[in-house]
């Protein structure tokens, strides 16, 4: 059932999401075609806010800051896990791996080498304060719209 506090977990996951990724973006090679990386993020953050913020909501402030980490903690994974599988796609169109197992084995080596670029003070600092706004606003839409 729609209710005010899934919308802007939604929307703030999401916007979390988008700024995430334009951050990601200054951070590595000019050379890199990122395609919609930041819209595909965006995405993302907004059904993760919807389906895991969203359901946690009006339990409370301190509740409300878990339940940022968490949504974004959900948006890191889905979002390494989504570009990693994207990668390999991409790699398995160029004939790169020797059979579907090796191709779903890179698929985890990818996240981890992509979860190394984001050890970036900026894109940490950035999800963790993203984290608890989105959670504090959350739960405060759950307090104000029943």
């Amino acid at each position: 059932m729609p209710t005010a506090a899934k919308l802007v977990a939604a929307l703030c996951l999401a916007a979390l999401g988008f700024a995430v990724s334009e951050v990601i973006k200054t951070i590595l090679p000019a050379s890199i075609d990122f395609g919609a990386f930041s819209l595909v993020n965006a995405a993302l953050g907004f059904v993760l806010g919807w389906v895991v913020m969203g359901k946690r909501a009006g339990r409370g402030m301190s509740a409300a800051i878990s339940n940022g980490f968490t949504g974004m903690a959900a948006l890191v994974l889905w979002g390494l896990f989504i570009q990693g599988v994207n990668e390999m796609v991409d790699l398995a169109m160029s004939r790169r791996y020797d059979g579907p197992f090796e191709a779903l084995v890179a698929i985890f080596q990818i996240m981890t080498d992509y979860a190394g670029q984001m050890l970036d003070l900026k894109v940490i600092t950035l999800l963790l304060v993203g984290g608890i706004i989105a959670g504090v606003l959350t739960e405060i839409a759950a307090k104000r719209w029943r």
